[in-house]
C-alpha cells in the first residue's frame, strides 16, 4: 500500500485559489475604470479623424467640380451623384469615400452645412450626446476647431 505525504500532492489549497482570486480582482477594481474611461477618447479621436478624411473628399469634390455639395445635397454626394441642385458635371466614377458616408463614432450622422458659418463648409459631429453644445465628451468636434 503506497501512503501520501504532502510532498506528492501537486494540487492548490483552498487558501492559494482564494489569495489568486483576491489579487485578481484588485487588478480588475484598480486598472478596470482606467480602461474604461479611454473608451470615449478614442471616439473623440475617431471622430476628429472622420471630419479630416471627410474634409478631405469635400475639397477634392470642389476640385473635380468647382464647387462644395450643397447643404441639401450633403454629404451623400461624395459616394453617389447628386441628381438635384448643381448637378457635376465631372462627379468621379467610384465617387469620393469608399462605401459610404460613415457614421460619427457614436452613430449619428455627421452635420454639413454649406456654405458654412466658419468657412467654406461647416462638418461636425455634435459628441456623446447627439445634441448640439455640451462639455467634456458631448461636446461638439468641428472641422474648424482643430484643437
Amino acid at each position: 500500500m503506497k501512503s501520501f505525504s504532502k510532498r506528492n500532492n501537486k494540487g492548490f489549497t483552498l487558501i492559494e485559489l482564494l489569495v489568486v482570486l483576491l489579487i485578481l480582482g484588485l487588478l480588475v477594481g484598480i486598472v478596470g475604470p482606467r480602461v474604461i474611461g479611454h473608451s470615449d477618447d478614442a471616439k473623440v479621436s475617431a471622430a476628429k479623424i472622420q471630419i479630416e478624411s471627410i474634409s478631405s473628399a469635400l475639397k477634392m469634390y470642389k476640385l473635380d467640380n468647382g464647387n462644395y455639395p450643397s447643404t441639401d445635397q450633403g454629404l451623400e454626394a461624395l459616394v453617389t451623384p447628386p441628381q438635384s441642385g448643381d448637378i457635376p458635371k465631372k462627379w468621379r466614377k467610384g465617387g469620393y469615400l469608399e462605401g459610404k458616408v460613415p457614421k460619427d463614432p457614436w452613430m449619428n450622422d455627421y452635420v454639413y452645412m454649406c456654405p458654412g458659418a466658419h468657412g467654406d463648409f461647416d462638418l461636425m459631429s455634435y459628441g456623446a450626446d447627439g445634441v448640439a453644445g455640451g462639455e467634456e465628451y458631448n461636446k461638439d468636434i468641428t472641422s474648424w476647431d482643430k484643437e
